[in-house]
């Protein structure tokens, strides 16, 4: 019989590739939904990416509630934890995003620990890493690096990330079980889309396919395509010495005006939506007064960050896929499902 992972939050952008992943790969996969009554849509999405969804079941989990955790975990071998709340315009009251995070992530180890399942996979984000440090660092951020929550411009979803994976590790730790616990930390992800739900990292994109950004902020990003998330999170699964280690995963960095400009290539018919020049930082400023959500990111103005994939690489055993190939693949999928 096929090994089981509980996988949380398949019904995600990338739980979903992670479901399909697993499932090619041979598994059985017990997905959690915060409500049943999304399942036949799980199913079919799957089955259209190629899925043997006849090794796919179904239990209902919530990040804020004790119900069914337990017997979730019970029987399988590995769990993939996936499941976070992730917003583009931060809550008034930051414990809306760090509550469900870090309780969600407790009550996933703590199930995996009482199941005794071999291996654990959470999901955490370079969000736990690179952030809270100099401005003008430009080395490559490393799995030895954590987020300084102390530091300037650490927004809620920032803390949210880093305190749960700080709260797996001491969990792992306690247990005696650090070794069995393995991190993946992607940067923004991008790539294909398996449905209509186009996740919360391509909102960028859909808002210069629809000519909503004439002019580009100085913001950039680290870009890793979901499909390479999805696959290291089934390498990490039985990787012989894939425990007890973090993989950051995020190639180059990629400026609002240079995502516009790969479009442009890419998509001719579309390239008058695309941003013109770029702003100076004074005036986005200036203009984030009256824009929450563009206040939220003032603090990464002329910011540049990346990361150090070559331990995902080793995991993978090949080169990442590469960032405009992710990014073009995204674009090509939300106007393929009318989203943009």
């Amino acid at each position: 019989m096929a090994d089981t992972v509980l996988l949380t939050g398949v019904s995600g952008f990338l739980g979903g590739h992670v479901a399909a992943a697993l499932l090619k790969a041979g598994y059985q996969v017990r997905g959690s939904l915060r409500s049943l009554g999304k399942a036949d849509h799980v199913r079919a999405t799957l089955a259209k990416a190629g899925a043997d969804v006849s090794r796919l079941e179904f239990v209902a989990l919530d990040l804020l509630s004790d119900n069914g955790w337990e017997a979730a975990a019970q029987g399988c071998r590995y769990v993939a934890h996936t499941a976070s709340p992730f917003v583009l315009k931060m809550p008034a009251d930051k414990m809306e995003l760090i509550r469900p995070a870090v309780e969600g992530t407790e009550r996933a180890l703590n199930a995996a620990l009482k199941a005794n399942v071999e291996r654990v996979v959470l999901t955490s984000s370079m969000a736990a890493i690179a952030y809270g440090h100099d401005r003008a660092r430009t080395a490559p951020f490393t799995a030895a690096d954590w987020t300084d929550l102390n530091g300037r411009h650490v927004s809620a979803y920032v803390e949210s990330k880093t305190r749960a994976e700080r709260r797996a590790w001491e969990l792992m730790k306690s247990a005696g079980r650090e070794a069995d616990l393995a991190v993946i930390n992607p940067s923004g992800i991008y790539g294909p889309l398996l449905d209509e739900d186009p996740g919360t990292s391509v909102a960028l994109i859909i808002r210069l396919l629809k000519g909503a950004v004439p002019a580009a902020p100085r913001l950039a990003f680290a870009v890793i395509d979901v499909r390479d998330v999805a696959a290291a999170h089934v390498a990490a699964l039985s990787g012989a010495d894939a425990g007890g280690r973090r993989y950051p995963m995020g190639e180059g960095a990629v400026s609002i005006m240079e995502l516009g400009n790969i479009l442009r290539r890419h998509f001719p018919d579309r390239a008058s939506k695309m941003p013109r020049f770029e702003l100076p930082d004074w005036f986005v400023k200036a203009v984030a007064i009256f824009d929450p959500e563009l206040r939220d990111n003032t603090g990464e103005l002329g910011v540049i960050r990346r990361l150090d994939s070559s331990d995902a690489v080793a995991l993978l055993g090949r080169k990442l896929i590469a960032p405009e190939e992710a990014l073009v693949a995204s674009a090509d999928s939300l106007i393929a499902h009318g989203l943009a």
